[in-house]
């Protein structure tokens, strides 16, 4: 059994195919923005694309293809069940309301009077998101209807840019302040964006049409996050930053066992299990009683932040401590699916 896989330095695809070196897995290196991938692939019984958020080449057609590719008979992975809602929080929503899961309660409109009505005769603060982003990116705090009526007039306006440059100025100065970034390659980068924008940015154009909100759930100092694969899973909890509200992105993370809450665990696999994820990072903050509430979901995520993870959790929730290799379990995974 083949595995064609798109190298992508930096995602997932690296740690891939070291596995394949190393277990002697069949794989096959292809390109899949070539126009005549159908072909290339003739020879593989399944594909692997860690196709990526802010690439807009990935996010015109990485969905597509797969889904495509997946009514062949081939096995894929992200496949349909896992990605077609990946860096949709619009989508998202639905899904898991569909299912009863616990998400921050959520509130979309897509005409502005309707939007207006609701901002009068809601309670704040609520937290503004755009459909996409990652890292915190495209989120906002609404303190006040004064604010929130702003955003909407806004979003059924001239709309909202993919990337905003001053908090990436921002993000850097912080990452400069907590070590995790070069001060001075840090500060020329976020110079450098306040007067270019991202390329994604450029040939996405203004995020318009609909606005989101989600309730802000308060006295949360981090989220914790889930990373079901399979029949596995392991955690995060991730820090808040400084004076924010925000936990994704920040860089502070906990990796210790007891930091987690197993109930986080359970309900994941729950979900992963009904909707038939392949992977699926979830993310939880807990409300007034305590009780875990889903902020979003996400296939992909960034391996850097997983590597000192001391131990992964089994569906019975037992824990095994040791090094682990959860892009293996990846392969294996689709691998298994081609018997």
């Amino acid at each position: 059994m083949k595995i064609a896989i798109h190298n992508s330095p930096g995602s997932f695809s690296d740690f891939w195919i070291e596995y394949c070196q190393q277990q002697k897995r069949p794989y096959k290196l292809v390109n899949y923005y070539n126009n005549d991938i159908i072909f290339q692939l003739s020879d593989c019984d399944a594909l692997m694309w860690h196709h990526h958020h802010a690439d807009y080449k990935d996010v015109l057609f990485a969905k597509q293809l797969l889904f495509s590719l997946e009514q062949t008979g081939k096995k894929v992975f992200p496949d349909f069940n896992t990605s077609w809602h990946f860096d949709d929080k619009l989508g998202q929503k639905y899904l898991l309301e569909s299912i009863g899961a616990p998400l921050v309660p959520t509130s979309v409109f897509y005409d502005k009077e309707e939007a207006l009505a609701w901002a009068k005769n809601t309670t704040y603060p609520k937290v503004f998101k755009l459909r996409g982003g990652a890292g915190a990116a495209n989120v906002r705090l609404a303190k006040n209807k004064k604010e929130a009526v702003r955003l909407i007039r806004k979003a059924f306006g001239r709309g909202f840019p993919q990337f905003d440059r001053w908090g990436n100025f921002e993000e850097k100065i912080r990452k400069i302040r907590i070590g995790k970034e070069n001060v001075f390659i840090g500060l020329a980068k976020g110079i450098y964006r306040l007067f270019a924008s991202s390329s994604y940015a450029k040939m996405k154009g203004n995020e318009k049409g609909y606005v989101y909100f989600q309730d802000f759930i308060p006295n949360n100092n981090s989220d914790t996050r889930i990373i079901i694969i399979g029949d596995k899973a392991f955690a995060i909890k991730r820090m808040v930053r400084a004076n924010d509200f925000r936990a994704s992105g920040s860089g502070i993370i906990k990796y210790e066992k007891d930091e987690i809450d197993t109930r986080c665990i359970n309900i994941a696999f729950e979900i992963s299990e009904k909707l038939k994820f392949q992977c699926m990072a979830y993310d939880f903050v807990f409300d007034a009683n305590n009780r875990p509430l889903l902020v979003e979901i996400s296939y992909g995520f960034d391996p850097r932040g997983y590597t000192a993870c001391p131990v992964y959790w089994d569906k019975n929730l037992n824990y095994h401590e040791g090094a682990f290799n959860p892009y293996g379990w990846m392969v294996e995974q689709v691998l298994n699916k081609c018997y």
